[in-house]
């Protein structure tokens, strides 16, 4: 069920904390909670943020960290909270690239969730989810969310763009199966990359395949963001895969963080037309949903 395995050594550390508070509003993926069992990931994006310097992850291009004491630490974490909300899995590193079968952290963490009855929303690249389909179903008795990223339909592209990772027809072949058992589920469009992606037809063909899939929903961002380290690694593909690339986007962005698509406005209202034509909703919420503000009386 996986894509080109990308050899990495694996490490097995012990960390302090493991479930973390999203500040604020969660307006993309509606989570309260996040929590990251691996640190690092085998699929290997070109465009990855968490390659990001910023982030201070020594080694990313060569080893997964694996948090061996993580289930431990939720079990003793889930139960003290006192506020039910979403927890994502998967907003530092794929859930579900090669050293989950071989730990299966993923797997006991959702069980973990089953049994303190939260909600969950994975965000993955891999087909690999569809195993858990027997514990998701339970979770599901509270709410599952499962997000599979999809940038582009075309296999031969995303090997180049996401060289670990399932192709994108293996991950909404995963998406129809969890849609057929009552699981909601959709696509995170994300990113569309400049000069790449940002054409109407791969837009189209990502809408097309979530209808036909199952999908509940597509959440979309028209551009990428490049930040110190993500930069220069992201170039060095581009030189690799697309010769001549580079200098368009350093004439284009600079070193400007965010890289719009081209035509965005236009693209983006391809889209949103598409998917209301479709049923698609372009966004998803929190759970449990937010009460609304009622207006007290003076009487």
């Amino acid at each position: 069920m996986e894509g080109q395995l990308v050899l990495m050594r694996y490490r097995e550390v012990e960390v302090k904390g493991i479930l973390n508070a999203v500040r604020g509003e969660d307006e993309w993926f509606g989570l309260r909670y996040n929590l990251n069992l691996y640190r690092g990931c085998e699929h290997q994006c070109i465009y990855c943020d968490t390659r990001s310097r910023c982030y201070q992850i020594e080694n990313f291009n060569e080893e997964v960290l694996i948090k061996t004491n993580a289930l431990a630490l939720l079990e003793d974490a889930l139960p003290r909270k006192r506020k039910l909300g979403m927890i994502g899995f998967g907003s530092m590193n794929d859930p579900y690239t090669f050293a989950e079968n071989h730990y299966h952290l993923t797997r006991q963490a959702l069980a973990v969730v089953a049994k303190y009855r939260f909600p969950v929303h994975i965000i993955t690249k891999s087909d690999l989810v569809v195993k858990d389909l027997d514990v998701l179903q339970e979770i599901n008795k509270v709410k599952a969310r499962v997000s599979f990223t999809v940038t582009t339909m075309d296999d031969v592209l995303a090997k180049k763009l996401e060289p670990g990772a399932p192709p994108p027809t293996r991950r909404v072949g995963a998406m129809r199966e969890l849609a057929s058992h009552g699981i909601e589920t959709g696509v995170v469009m994300m990113p569309v990359l400049p000069f790449i992606e940002d054409s109407p037809e791969n837009i189209t063909s990502i809408v097309r395949a979530a209808v036909e899939h199952g999908a509940d929903y597509i959440i979309p961002s028209f551009g990428m963001t490049m930040r110190e380290g993500q930069r220069e690694h992201y170039y060095m593909k581009l030189d690799e895969h697309f010769p001549g690339l580079r200098e368009r986007y350093e004439t284009t962005f600079g070193d400007t963080y965010q890289c719009p698509a081209r035509d965005r406005d236009e693209l983006a209202a391809l889209f949103f037309r598409l998917c209301k034509e479709s049923g698609l909703k372009t966004s998803v919420r929190a759970y449990p949903p937010k009460e609304p503000h009622k207006q007290l009386s003076l009487f």
